[in-house]
Order: C-alpha cells, then structure tokens, then sequence
C-alpha cells in the first residue's frame, strides 16, 4: 500500500465492496508464492479456488489477497503547472490472513456463490446454475480444485487519486486522463469533488 497517509482507505465496508466487485485478486503466500484466482467476500473472509495441479501448496499459510482496480499513468502536463512529474493514480485493497481449506460443502457454495454474483453481472441473461449440468458432472469435476478462506486479520486500502494535488491540478489531470481512462478519471473527479 501507498506509504503517504493522504491516499490510506479507511472504510472496510468501501473496501470490501471493492474487491467483491473486481473480485478477480493475486494471492501472496508465504514461499513466495504467487495465485492468481477469483474471490468472493464472505463476511469477514474472503473465498477463492486453485487447480489442484498448482504448484502453489497453500494449506495452513498465511497470505496477502491483493486486488487492483482501476489504474493508469498520469502525464505531467495534464497537471497545467509547471516541475510536475509523472505518476500513477490506481485503487487497490490487500487482506491478510491465516488460509484454512475449504471442505466440499464449503467449495460447493464458493463456486455457487461466484457463478451467481457474476452471472447476475450479465442481466438480462438467463443466470447459469449448476442444475445445467450432467447429474454427477458438478460433483466430479470439484474433484479437479481446491477451494480456501482467507480470514481477515488485516485490511489494508489505496485511493491514490490526486488527492494531495491543487484542485485545479486534480481536475486538470482528470480531464487528460478521460479520453484514456475514463473510469479513473471519473473517480479522480469525484474524490475532487469530495
């Protein structure tokens, strides 16, 4: 995360909503190891699924859930002053935590509730279920992942938006960045606005 304290998120609902939204993370374990997986908040844990080829061996480890929103380079001469340097604005959210394996139940419902989060993101879409599928096919291919619950310990946030810039400067950079980024700026706009 950002060391200066200008750019710390501080609301763990916000953050959690964050990464429930992106809800594609990098997990760190300890190793170093390196996944990258789809999660899914649950309360204060957050769900996600690996091969059960992976290399990664994540079993009673703790890691870090990294998320990263929206990112982009920001030119100087957006700023419209002058000794500006360029830099980079992004959102991002880490977790850390002790890892506990799921159970098959447990997979069961992760893989249900990411199907039907995601899937409700494709609306007016007919949602897909499981009850799609061969009897039996659901059950064989849970056989083929590893499913595991990062309980929350630690939240950490970035809202790295110009907040430490000029108004002018912030709107400057906001309206440079649009036609490039416009989810970014539209956030830099906002924060200016805050």
């Amino acid at each position: 995360m950002h060391p200066n304290r200008t750019f710390a998120w501080q609301d763990q609902e916000a953050m959690l909503a964050f990464v429930g939204e992106i809800a594609f993370a990098t997990v760190a374990a300890e190793g170093p190891v390196v996944v990258h997986v789809p999660v899914l908040v649950v309360g204060d844990a957050i769900r996600f699924h690996i091969s059960r080829g992976n290399r990664a061996k994540l079993e009673g480890k703790n890691a870090i859930v990294s998320v990263l929103g929206p990112e982009a380079y920001i030119s100087p001469d957006w700023y419209g002053t002058e000794d500006q340097v360029p830099t980079w604005n992004y959102l991002a959210v880490e977790a850390e935590g002790p890892l506990r394996r799921l159970d098959e139940p447990e997979l069961a419902d992760l893989l249900d509730g990411l199907s039907a989060a995601h899937e409700a993101r494709l609306a007016p879409k007919k949602p897909w279920t499981r009850d799609k599928m061969t009897p039996g096919r659901f059950e064989a291919m849970l056989k083929a992942i590893i499913g595991y619950e990062l309980a929350i310990e630690d939240l950490r946030g970035t809202r790295k938006l110009g907040q430490h810039k000029r108004e002018s400067e912030r709107r400057g950079a906001a309206e440079g960045l649009a036609p490039y980024n416009p989810v970014l700026a539209a956030l830099m706009e906002k924060e200016d606005r805050a």
